[in-house]
């Protein structure tokens, strides 16, 4: 195994938990914008609407994946800079 591949599995760790708290953050404050509530819909409630659940999970996921790719391309990035080469 490459030593930047090494070098980034706990940089990976690490910004793979801080980028599920930064999602959910982005995504809580989204949701009150989308739908002008505080807290978004669970599937198994049972009082909301599929539109609403499914919106909800759209949006939960497009956010995740967004926040997902964003900063596991900068750590990738950051090590680069550090040793030189590429972590995959």
């Amino acid at each position: 195994m490459k030593a930047s591949k090494l070098a980034y599995k706990p940089v990976g760790f690490a910004l793979g938990a801080v980028s599920g708290m930064i999602a959910s953050a982005v995504f809580k404050q989204t949701w009150k914008i989308v739908e002008g509530e505080g807290d978004a819909p669970d599937a198994l409630d049972e009082d909301r609407p599929w539109r609403q659940i499914l919106l909800a999970a759209a949006v939960q996921g497009a956010i995740f994946a967004v926040v997902k790719a964003t900063v596991e391309r900068s750590g990738a990035q950051a090590t680069r800079r550090v040793t030189g080469t590429w972590p995959a």
